[in-house]
């Protein structure tokens, strides 16, 4: 393991935590699995340890031994099990940047060569795909030829005013892809000006750097960048909130970068979209990536609020203390089983909340939820926001 996977911030502030536990009490996989070496406050006392054995002064002064390799591994089990959701960085009376420092942990145990196999197989998934999924990368926008009537074009323009980066996940998956196809027809319904990238859309590099593989990004950003500068775009528009973190945090800002709901909210004000009236209950979960990672939680809210007969009832953990819903971090390809155990304990407050349906503004919100609710046979409609505005243009 090296020091050099760390900024000297993040160095700094493993020394501030105050042991309060506050980030373990949080903590959607501890909460799921009853196991507290998930938790924050234990991956840092760990981490402080490996430091200290690190350093030839700290070494001597505190008498540390390196971790063995069957150590660093038992540890790096820990690590991975966990979703990335961020709530403990929100708790934290310290102000610790957590979520930051997990991102540079894990690239750390990669570096070391102690990490689970999955990684490697997100690493040539997109390397050999240019998708998490292993997926014919030609077939990205093969989820057009569904729509009634595709044009002729399939929405791949050689030129375009904006354009729609679908994401891996709403690509491929026939659960997600009702998504890109409702907001096909509400761009259709807003006369917008939009192209899809189709197989010159490359994953954007979010599960690369939730498994440690940050090295890994610079291919997959310049690819983007020059796709959407061959388009004469000057806007790109994001229905997935991890796309649109990696865009606004990782991507030169040589565009207008926009959450779909951000949009949807642009063109509803501006009068370019027209919403009937729905007689429909809901509650609106806020994704990690687009909540407590991108601070947006107003939009999606005006979105809902402006469709007619609506109603909105909060959750009793919401906006920044929402719980996740167990489909980040890669943690799903890592430990099924736990994600689908966070799923429930979401799902479960979702009922508690006497909505009809649960609206979100992410594909993966969206899959993990959606898996949950069929699997157990729960009466709740799960939807992305964008088939709510969908919904609101068919009747």
């Amino acid at each position: 393991m090296s020091q050099s996977d760390y900024n000297i911030k993040e160095i700094m502030q493993l020394e501030a935590c105050t042991n309060c536990c506050l980030c373990a009490d949080v903590c959607p996989a501890v909460a799921a699995a009853d196991d507290g070496q998930l938790s924050g406050v234990y991956r840092l006392a760990e981490l402080r340890k490996i430091m200290r054995s690190r350093s030839g002064i700290l070494r001597r002064f505190f008498g540390r031994k390196a971790p063995t390799e069957a150590q660093l591994k038992q540890f790096s089990e820990t690590v991975y099990r966990c979703t990335l959701c961020g709530r403990c960085q929100q708790t934290c009376p310290s102000g610790i940047m957590l979520r930051d420092l997990w991102l540079s942990l894990r690239q750390d145990l990669v570096h070391s060569e102690a990490y689970p196999q999955k990684v490697d197989m997100i690493r040539e998934n997109v390397a050999d795909s240019h998708n998490v999924f292993d997926e014919d990368n030609e077939e990205r926008s093969d989820w057009v030829e569904d729509l009634r009537n595709p044009p002729n074009h399939g929405y791949v323009k050689d030129q375009a005013e904006v354009v729609y980066f679908t994401g891996c996940v709403a690509a491929y998956f026939s659960m997600a892809q009702q998504i890109p196809l409702a907001l096909a027809g509400i761009f259709d319904a807003a006369q917008l000006d939009f192209t899809l990238l189709a197989e010159e859309e490359w994953c954007c590099g979010f599960p690369l750097l939730g498994a440690g593989l940050r090295d890994n990004l610079d291919d997959l950003i310049a690819h983007n960048i020059e796709a959407v500068q061959a388009k004469g775009a000057r806007r790109v528009v994001l229905a997935c909130p991890s796309c649109y973190q990696m865009w606004r945090e990782y991507y030169p800002h040589e565009f207008e970068i926009y959450h779909v709901t951000q949009y949807l909210h642009q063109l509803i004000t501006s009068g370019q979209l027209a919403l009937t009236e729905l007689n429909l209950t809901v509650t609106y979960h806020d994704p990690c990536d687009l909540g407590r990672g991108s601070r947006e939680y107003d939009a999606p809210r005006r979105v809902i609020s402006a469709i007619p007969g609506v109603e909105l009832v909060e959750m009793a953990h919401n906006r920044e203390n929402c719980l996740c819903c167990g489909g980040g971090g890669n943690l799903e390809m890592i430990d099924h089983k736990l994600s689908g155990e966070i799923a429930k304990a979401k799902i479960d407050e979702v009922t508690a909340s006497g909505a009809k349906a649960v609206i979100t503004a992410c594909q993966q919100c969206v899959r993990t939820m959606n898996t949950y609710v069929r699997r157990n046979k729960v009466k709740l409609e799960v939807l992305d926001i964008v088939q709510l505005v969908e919904r609101a243009l068919r009747l």
